[in-house]
């Protein structure tokens, strides 16, 4: 299992209507040091209809403006589509951020274990 494998199981968690940062995603791939990886990891997105890459933002909330699938603003329309609202062109992380619960950290440690 390679590090996209954990980024992508991590992404498809990620509910509607919610974002998380690359950096929040790194650290849940087991390296908050990984942030640039998981930019590039999802810019290479092999299923973006079941992997949704677009909600994932910077720490600020801001889409990325090299968004793989359709630029900035398809980014940002797709999220509206969601309901995530946007203050000054950054998602409102204090009302959108994924919090991931206790099951869903579950999870992400099994699928780890099962790595080796």
């Amino acid at each position: 299992m390679t590090t996209f494998d954990r980024i992508y199981f991590i992404v498809r968690m990620i509910p509607y209507g919610r974002v998380a940062s690359y950096g929040q995603i790194a650290a849940l791939a087991g390296n908050p040091r990984l942030s640039r990886v998981v930019g590039y990891a999802l810019h290479v997105n092999p299923d973006p209809e079941n992997i949704p890459c677009f909600r994932v933002v910077n720490r600020e909330g801001r889409p990325s403006r090299a968004f793989a699938f359709g630029g900035e603003n398809r980014q940002i329309s797709l999220l509206e589509l969601e309901g995530v609202k946007f203050i000054d062109g950054c998602v409102d992380m204090s009302s959108f951020r994924w919090q991931p619960g206790t099951d869903e950290l579950a999870a992400i440690r099994a699928f780890m274990a099962d790595e080796g």
